[in-house]
């Protein structure tokens, strides 16, 4: 072996960021199926995984700008179940960016079926829990995976 094998951090495909995961028995319930919380673990590895993928990972950004995020809102519809050792893709596309936060817009698939569809809003904030402007590398870098999104109202669109 020559040296240490990294996880995949996914793949940019037709402008969107894709995360392949598997269903462990710890993500399932009692009946089998991925436990509706789990899934907003899913939703975040994409987002993280979206923004390492992009070159800006969440620990540089904190540690070299202050510049922290957090889920100021998300709405998620559950359509279909997964179940143990499913292989699901984790989609995630950048919907409509603002001064200090961005719509995200998040769909899990197994195959071609849609599982689940999530709005996600995600905002910056600094050290100290004020909300600060998303840095112009992030800007930048999130228009490998700016979509054909309509935005919810007339701020900026990337």
């Amino acid at each position: 072996m020559s040296g240490p094998v990294l996880p995949s951090s996914g793949r940019i495909e037709a402008g969107r960021h894709v995360l392949p995961l598997r269903v462990y028995y710890e993500d399932t319930d009692a009946a089998g199926i991925v436990y509706y919380a789990n899934w907003l673990r899913f939703l975040e590895r994409g987002r993280t995984e979206m923004l390492r993928f992009l070159g800006q990972e969440h620990s540089a950004l904190r540690a070299e700008k202050g510049v922290n995020w957090i889920v100021r809102r998300c709405a998620i519809d559950y359509l279909k179940p997964a179940r143990l050792d499913d292989a699901i893709e984790i989609v995630t596309g950048c919907k409509e960016l603002r001064g200090a936060s961005l719509d995200v817009v998040q769909e899990a698939y197994r195959d071609t079926d849609l599982l689940v569809r999530a709005d996600v809003t995600v905002a910056c904030i600094s050290e100290t829990g004020r909300p600060v402007r998303l840095p112009q590398q992030i800007r930048q870098a999130l228009q490998a995976v700016a979509g054909p999104y309509s935005p919810r109202s007339r701020h900026i669109r990337i």
